[in-house]
């Protein structure tokens, strides 16, 4: 995939699309910290350090490539457009944390856009690879084969006792994020969804809104993902997440069946309105895309409306994002109203491509 598709394309073939439980889970991520020994972590080294963790994580790029089995593109932060960064951070293939201050920051992204290997982030290396729908297993492959290639040619900052050195106290040990992002409408509508992050929060495990520090996220999608890395093996963290997460599906489609049991027509007028509004409102805010998104895929989901498949919301969500907006404008100083008078007009576009897909 060339690369100014990143900036352009409007679909992640790890976001939103078909997989296992996709109808809840709409996609799981596996992230390594990493730090090289003998090199201060990012947030206290110098202009030269930082060049030469970039010039080490350089040196094993072919390696990475080969563990891998495919292409990267390979992309300093510092030559993009700050549009073209932020188009990145919406996407999830870099973090914000990287905008900031871009020298000698960089990201090694795959040609299939499901893993991206971050370069002077929070810590030297975060390797992040990504699946669609409820799927640890293959991300953590395939970040595994990577940190081997990696280690079989550098030394990393590593304590018989504690583990892989990291930045965060709370990454220490193994260094593994495991996280999987929820559609999770039928708890939120009976009211349940609390009780259930009470419940998971029990087994270290911690569900919030997406971006939220609470559990009133718009459009209802949500991140469960482990709290403890240190005193923990890999395989028993991904255990307890994915045990976790599957209980969590397993309570959200029977609130779904008790909606459709006792709501169905209410649930059926709201899910068409909200449709009716995405193909022809001519001026939408971002949240309301989320909540509009969230009852449609639901009602895709429950089979109350088959106007364009459930995979479809997840490339609603992403071409409505401002940035994405700005980008494909090619205005940075774009007002918040015309951004919502450009994103019903993105939505509009994606909807009708949608369409022309499943008639083809």
């Amino acid at each position: 995939m060339p690369v100014n598709d990143l900036y352009r394309s409007y679909r992640l073939s790890w976001f939103g699309q078909p997989g296992e439980s996709s109808d809840v889970a709409l996609m799981s991520r596996v992230s390594l910290s990493r730090n090289f020994a003998r090199l201060p972590f990012p947030n206290r080294a110098d202009m030269k350090q930082l060049a030469t963790v970039q010039n080490m994580a350089n040196s094993v790029f072919a390696d990475i490539e080969a563990a891998v089995g495919q292409e990267f593109d390979a992309i300093g932060l510092d030559g993009l457009t700050e549009m073209e960064r932020r188009v990145l951070e919406e996407k999830e293939l870099v973090s914000r944390e990287m905008l900031d201050s871009t020298q000698y920051r960089s990201a090694y992204i795959s040609a299939d856009r499901r893993v991206s290997i971050l370069v002077n982030e929070e810590d030297h290396l975060r390797i992040q690879c990504m699946a669609p729908g409820l799927d640890l297993t293959a991300p953590f492959a395939a970040a595994s084969r990577i940190d081997d290639a990696i280690e079989a040619k550098l030394d990393m900052a590593f304590d018989e006792k504690m583990g892989y050195l990291t930045s965060s106290p709370t990454n220490l040990g193994t260094g593994l994020r495991a996280e999987v992002m929820l559609h999770l409408p039928g708890l939120a509508y009976t009211r349940n969804i609390n009780s259930v992050a009470s419940t998971a929060q029990q087994l270290g495990i911690l569900v919030q809104g997406g971006g939220s520090k609470d559990n009133e996220a718009a459009g209802h999608f949500f991140e469960a993902t482990n709290q403890m890395t240190l005193g923990c093996t890999e395989a028993g963290l991904l255990e307890t997440l994915t045990g976790a997460v599957k209980e969590i599906i397993a309570h959200e489609r029977r609130a779904r069946k008790a909606l459709l049991l006792y709501s169905k027509e209410r649930l059926e007028d709201a899910v068409w309105r909200a449709y009716g509004i995405l193909c022809y409102a001519r001026s939408l805010g971002e949240k309301e895309v989320e909540e509009l998104v969230s009852k449609v895929r639901l009602g895709i989901d429950l089979g109350l409306l088959d106007a364009i498949p459930s995979a479809g919301c997840a490339d609603l969500l992403l071409a409505s994002r401002p940035e994405y907006i700005k980008n494909l404008s090619g205005n940075e100083n774009l007002s918040p109203p015309e951004i919502d008078r450009q994103r019903a007009v993105m939505v509009r576009r994606v909807l009708a491509d949608l369409r022309q897909e499943g008639t083809a």
